[in-house]
């Protein structure tokens, strides 16, 4: 019993991962006014270019009679995702900050770019690589568990906080810097104040537009480091047509559910991500999987109704999410 438990917690995590850092890109973006809904998108394109990069730098480190780097290519996966969810987020920005097109229906339309965007590029991709595109050892090596000297090797203690890969550290420590970054420093409370009243913000001399273009663009960058954990450590560096599968809904679901807070989301994730891989452990005998598939999205109602039905200040939504600000109608 203990070990089922044990091994679905560290399952939960990893499931987990890309959901929190789906979800820290999404606070980061509507703590400054924005809703973009095209988290999903904004995945797809970071899990392509990830896996694009590394996959292109192994190929060109080889034909010129080289040994490719793991480090390097994880790096390069990391910055080619943070670009692709940044160039998204730009687009999303653009449109809605400067050409005033209302925020839902972009970051639907984003979602739908997105998605059709990692798609396209990962058939395309697959064809000319002889079927399917994959790293090589090296680089699936780079996105395995750490061991840490000492700490790993601790009884249970080890296997439970200190045998993941380096994304999920890198996600837990984001999470934390976020919330020292909102509460704390000076940019991040001008940053919730431009959320909550940008024309208030402008008038104590914020520049919002500033604010509400940095935040979403680094916010989208964040969410591509999502999909490229997706492509890079859930499917092991091997592009699987549709592979964010509905996660960047999930994460939009889980700032909600984490009431905006960072921290809060790393608690949150591990629950959501336990749903999803609940199957794999808790067998109930006759309940088809569909309906394990289900609950995911069962407790996202469940959450969303709960939500709306809480009137706390201290826990709600930034007053002008999902609202053009403009100042000339200041």
């Amino acid at each position: 019993m203990f070990n089922t438990l044990s091994s679905l917690f560290v399952a939960a995590v990893l499931a987990g991962t890309p959901l929190l850092l789906g979800a820290l890109g999404e606070i980061l973006t509507e703590k400054a006014g924005n809703l973009n809904l095209g988290v999903e998108g904004m995945m797809f394109m970071g899990a392509i270019t990830g896996l694009a990069g590394s996959y292109y730098y192994e190929q060109g480190v080889a034909k010129c009679g080289g040994t490719p780097n793991g480090v390097v290519s994880a790096l390069i996966a990391l910055v080619c995702s943070i670009l692709a969810g940044m160039l998204g987020a730009f687009i999303y920005s653009f449109l809605t900050n400067t050409l005033r097109a209302n925020q839902n229906v972009t970051g639907l339309t984003l979602t739908i770019f997105g998605t059709g965007f990692g798609n396209f590029f990962g058939e395309y991709i697959g064809q000319k690589a002889g079927g399917y595109v994959a790293v090589g050892d090296v680089t699936k090596a780079a996105f395995s568990k750490l061991h840490i000297p000492v700490l790993s090797d601790i009884p249970v203690v080890g296997k439970l906080f200190f045998q993941y890969n380096w994304l999920v550290y890198f996600a837990i420590a984001l999470a934390l810097f976020m919330t020292w970054f909102f509460n704390k420093s000076r940019v991040g409370l001008n940053l919730r104040a431009v959320g909550e009243s940008p024309a208030t913000a402008d008038a104590a001399g914020i520049d919002t537009m500033k604010y509400k273009y940095i935040a979403t663009i680094i916010g989208g960058g964040i969410c591509g480091i999502g999909g490229m954990y997706m492509s890079m450590v859930t499917t092991k560096g091997v592009w699987v047509h549709g592979c964010v599968s509905g996660y960047g809904w999930l994460a939009v679901a889980l700032v909600i559910f984490a009431t905006w807070s960072p921290a809060r989301g790393i608690l949150v994730a591990i629950v959501f991500g336990g749903l999803t891989i609940m199957r794999m452990y808790v067998n109930i005998p006759g309940l088809p999987a569909q309906i394990y598939d289900m609950i995911p999205y069962i407790a996202t109602i469940l959450v969303l109704v709960i939500t709306s039905m809480r009137q706390s200040k201290e826990h709600a939504q930034p007053k002008s999410c999902g609202m053009n600000y403009f100042r000339e109608e200041r």
